[in-house]
C-alpha cells in the first residue's frame, strides 16, 4: 500500500474541506526525491530552492525559478521570444514535429527551449539565459540558436556580463543540419562577447550532453556546475560499449569533471547567486557593494544569502 497516496492525501483533503478523489486539493503537495526516495512537502522543497533537504539532490527547474534565484527582486524583464519557421523540414517520426512543438509549448507555457532576461545582480546589470530540459529535452534548434545569438547581441549592446544556465540532450534531430548549424553560430556569438571584453559564465546543470556541450556550453570564461550534474558528449553506456572498457566511478558527474580539470567550480544552488555576484564584479573589474543579506526567492523559511 502506498500510504502517501492512500492515507495521507485523503486525510489532508478531508481536513481542507475537499472530497477524497476530488480536485479541491492539489495532487502535488508531496514530491518524491529521485535520488533517495524521500517524500518532501512542496513548501519545504520550495524553501530549499528545489533541493532535497535529505540528500542534496538538485531537482530540475525552469527559467522562472532561475531568474527569481539570480536577479535582484523585481529587477528583470524577459527578452521577446524569437520567431523562426516551425518544422522547416516537415519532419515526422511517431508524431509530427509540429505536434511535438505544440505539446511542449502547452506543457511548459513557453515558446521554446531558451529564455533570456535582462536585470541586475547585486546592482550590476547582467543578462541571463536559461535553457531547461523540460522543453524537448532542452534540444538545440534554430529558435534556440537564434535566441542565444539575440541575447548575446543585447548583452554586447548594453555592456552586460552574460550568464547561461544550460541543460540539454543535444542538437534537435527534427531539424537535422539546420540544428547542427547552430553550433558554429553560437560559438561565433561567444566570440562577440570576448571581443567586447564581457564575461561569459556558464552554469552546467543536469544533464548537459551532445552538440550543446560540444559548443557554447563549454566555452565559458568560467565553467560552473551544480552538484551531481551529468555532463558529457555521448552517454556513458554508449562510450563503454564503444571502447569496451569499464568507466571510472562517477564518470561524467560534475565532481569527477572538476577533479579532472574540466570545470572551475561545483556550486550548490543555495550558494550560486553569491558566487555569480562575486565573479561578475571581479571579471568586470568593478568594486563590489558592501556585503548584505539578500533573501532568496525560495519562499517559506526566509532563506537568505550573504553577498
Amino acid at each position: 500500500m502506498n500510504w502517501i497516496t492512500n492515507i495521507v492525501r485523503p486525510r489532508i483533503k478531508k481536513l481542507m474541506g475537499g472530497k477524497s478523489g476530488g480536485s479541491d486539493t492539489p495532487e502535488n503537495l508531496w514530491k518524491k526525491c529521485p535520488a533517495c526516495g524521500e517524500m518532501i512537502f512542496h513548501r519545504d522543497l520550495s524553501a530549499n530552492l528545489q533541493v532535497c533537504p535529505k540528500c542534496g539532490y538538485h531537482m530540475r527547474i525552469g527559467p522562472a525559478e532561475r531568474f527569481a534565484y539570480t536577479f535582484d527582486p523585481r529587477s528583470f524583464s524577459e527578452l521577446p521570444p524569437v520567431t523562426v519557421k516551425l518544422d522547416p523540414l516537415n519532419f515526422r517520426a511517431e508524431k509530427r514535429y509540429a505536434e511535438e512543438m505544440k505539446a511542449a509549448r502547452a506543457r511548459t507555457g513557453r515558446p521554446e527551449a531558451l529564455t533570456a532576461a535582462r536585470g541586475t545582480l547585486d546592482g550590476l546589470p547582467v543578462l541571463v539565459a536559461v535553457q531547461p530540459f523540460d522543453f524537448l529535452a532542452g534540444s538545440l534548434g534554430m529558435a534556440v540558436g537564434e535566441g542565444f545569438v539575440r541575447a548575446v547581441e543585447a548583452a554586447v549592446a548594453e555592456k552586460r556580463p552574460f550568464i547561461l544556465f544550460v541543460s540539454s540532450g543535444g542538437a534537435r534531430m527534427q531539424e537535422s543540419m539546420l540544428s547542427l548549424m547552430q553550433m558554429p553560430r553560437t560559438t561565433i556569438a561567444v566570440e562577440m562577447l570576448r571581443e567586447a571584453g564581457l564575461p561569459y559564465i556558464v552554469v552546467l546543470t543536469d544533464p548537459t550532453y551532445g552538440g550543446v556541450s560540444a559548443s557554447y556550453a563549454m566555452l565559458g570564461d568560467v565553467q560552473l556546475a551544480e552538484p551531481g550534474a551529468q555532463i558529457g558528449f555521448a552517454g556513458a553506456r554508449v562510450i563503454a560499449q564503444t571502447i569496451r572498457e569499464k568507466l571510472p566511478e562517477g564518470f561524467q558527474r560534475a565532481e569527477y569533471l572538476l577533479a579532472h580539470g574540466m570545470l572551475d567550480m561545483v556550486v550548490p544552488r543555495g550558494e550560486m547567486r553569491a558566487t555569480l555576484s562575486r565573479l561578475v564584479y571581479l571579471l568586470m573589474k568593478k568594486p563590489k557593494p558592501k556585503s548584505k543579506v539578500v533573501p532568496l526567492s525560495g519562499g517559506g523559511n526566509g532563506k537568505a544569502a550573504l553577498v
